[in-house]
């Protein structure tokens, strides 16, 4: 008798993909699967036929060969026809679905586990992030329970090896005529048990503890640079190492001095005659007071960089600059004759021929081009 067409055994089209090859495998494997057909050899031998069929449609160069030469070209391949092993390719194909199905051990799950991270939001006065610092912090975090060791047992006792499972971590479990092997409910697919755990811990192994850590911080931090420091997490598990601690670093604001980078900025308030006349002002840097000269006839805004006056960066080792913005101040809570003296001086400013406003001027100009430009 000759064989079945491979593509008509699985019910499929000589152009089927490789996913429709595989889904109509899985649906002729189910219907006729021995475990669900006892005894039934018509079922077995369909099974047999649908099993063999994929090996070869499965596989690209064996397909090819199939199509070119029919069963012909599979009799000179090697392995083809052998003795009915069900969970060979039906494994792969229900593998992710069912595990093993057909009663393969897995080993059991490590019960070592490393600590959590934790993250701390940790603010700063300028001062510390421009000099660095060395601070100590309170954290809640779970650490190691001192009785027991980590070990989560009662001192003077140990773990056991768990009886439900005897110690393989998993356990078999029948439903319908599949086999299924699962994680052990008792022991949690450690094999292990604790039959007189810890009272300070319960049998975890680790109890929450307010910690006092010192953190080094470097000199030149800025708002959202983070400090990691290994090992200062949680505790592992059983033995496994600390997460990590991760100091996540925010800057105040400053009564003086603003920031980008490397670089510091300042306003500087410096009177009427100061500007008018020039002078000698002294400014504010992260390396004590410095001398600054304003010229004569300084206009309110200018800017004056004082080279090398910033800070040096966390991640940059070049030095930042100082920039002075120069705000002249408006005298008040004058007296009848400062006021008078005032006027004198509006008015001889007035009556001068020559322009004492460079910016007024150019406003004024500036206004009134934009007015022509409307029409008004």
């Amino acid at each position: 008798m000759s064989k079945q067409d491979f593509y008509q055994t699985l019910g499929i089209a000589k152009n089927s993909t490789d996913a429709e090859i595989k889904k109509a495998y899985r649906r002729q494997a189910m219907k006729h699967h021995p475990d669900r057909n006892p005894g039934n050899k018509a079922s077995e031998e369909k099974f047999k036929e649908a099993k063999e069929a994929y090996e070869v449609l499965s596989d690209p160069q064996k397909r090819s060969t199939y199509d070119q030469f029919g069963h012909a070209g599979m009799n000179t391949q090697s392995g083809m026809g052998g003795g009915f092993n069900p969970g060979d390719s039906f494994n792969d194909i229900f593998g992710d679905m069912f595990g093993d199905i057909f009663g393969s051990r897995r080993g059991q799950r490590s019960n070592i586990q490393r600590g959590s991270d934790l993250r701390y939001n940790l603010t700063l006065d300028l001062e510390q992030a421009v000099f660095g610092d060395t601070i100590k912090i309170k954290i809640p975090s779970l650490t190691t329970c001192s009785p027991c060791k980590g070990s989560g047992a009662k001192t003077g006792t140990s773990r056991a090896t768990c009886q439900k499972c005897d110690g393989r971590g998993n356990v078999r479990v029948q439903q319908g005529f599949f086999t299924l092997q699962q994680t052990c409910p008792a022991c949690r697919g450690t094999g292990q048990t604790i039959p007189f755990p810890c009272a300070d811990c319960n049998g975890s192994g680790r109890v929450q503890k307010n910690r006092t850590i010192s953190i080094k911080i470097p000199s030149g931090v800025d708002n959202d640079d983070r400090i990691r420091l290994s090992n200062e997490g949680e505790a592992g598990i059983n033995g496994g190492p600390a997460g990590d601690l991760y100091v996540d670093i925010t800057v105040r604001e400053h009564s003086i001095f603003t920031r980008e980078g490397s670089n510091l900025f300042c306003n500087v308030p410096t009177s009427f005659s100061t500007a008018v006349l020039g002078g000698v002002v002294k400014v504010p840097t992260i390396d004590g007071a410095v001398n600054l000269t304003i010229p004569s006839e300084t206009q309110s805004g200018k800017v004056f960089r004082l080279k090398g006056k910033g800070i040096t960066s966390y991640r940059d080792t070049r030095i930042g600059d100082l920039y002075c913005k120069l705000q002249i101040e408006t005298p008040v809570n004058l007296d009848s004759k400062q006021k008078s003296l005032l006027k004198q001086f509006e008015e001889s400013i007035n009556s001068s021929s020559k322009n004492h406003r460079p910016h007024k001027s150019s406003w004024k100009k500036s206004v009134k081009q934009f007015f022509d430009r409307l029409g008004i």
